[in-house]
Formats: structure tokens, sequence, C-alpha cells
């Protein structure tokens, strides 16, 4: 699909006109402004006449609907994974503290005989 659209050097509709590489610079609003705008172009182009002689036009709209799709959905997929990662990095780094407050508590339990003992093996 982007080596088709490379190979036709298409640009899509975008302050001007942009190449498939930079839509992947663009926000998840952005793609979706284009993608309607597509969208929009291609019910034009498909709509029922009788002087409708060329569906090279539909191909070059479909073509490029597909690559904001798909450029959509993988930036999609990535915010979700970072998401998560966040998410577990968090959770990690909680339950690391709780380890190290229940590892104090314990130390704090024991007796003073103990802890003179343990400090001496530190040594």
């Amino acid at each position: 699909m982007f080596e088709k659209a490379a190979r036709m050097k298409l640009r899509f509709p975008y302050r001007g006109a942009i190449t498939a590489e930079d839509l992947w610079d663009l926000s998840p609003r952005a793609l979706d402004s284009i993608y309607r705008e597509l969208n929009s172009a291609r019910r034009e182009v498909t709509e029922d006449s009788l002087l409708k002689e060329d569906d090279k036009e539909d191909e070059v709209l479909t073509l490029q609907i597909g690559i904001v799709r798909h450029v959509f959905e993988v930036k999609k997929a990535d915010a979700l994974a970072e998401k998560n990662a966040v998410e577990r990095k968090l959770k990690k780094q909680k339950i690391l503290e709780i380890i190290a407050s229940k590892q104090d508590e314990a130390l704090k339990g024991q007796s003073v005989e103990d802890l003179q003992k343990l400090l001496s093996e530190l040594d």
C-alpha cells in the first residue's frame, strides 16, 4: 500500500498537500479530518452518473483512505501500548515500595540482639 503510494507520488489534503510519510507526524484529530475529507471526495466520485468514464480517481481515493486509516490505527495501538506500559511501571513501583515497607516492619519487629547480630554480619 505504501509502496504504491510512493510510486504514485500520492499527496494528502492537509494544509496544502502532504506525503504519506508526513501522516505519521499528525495527531489523531488531524488524521480524522483528512479521512473525512477523502471520504467526502470519494462519495462525490462514486456518485451515479451517465458521464462517469474513469474509475482511476476512485482507486486513488480508496488507496488514500486505506493509508490514512492504517496510520490512524497504528498510532492508536501505539498510544494504548504506551499507556499500558506506564501503568505497569507505576504498579511495579508501588509494589516495590510496599515490599520495602514490609521489610522495614519486619526489621522493626526483631529484637535488639537480632538487629545487633545482623549489623555485625554487615561489617
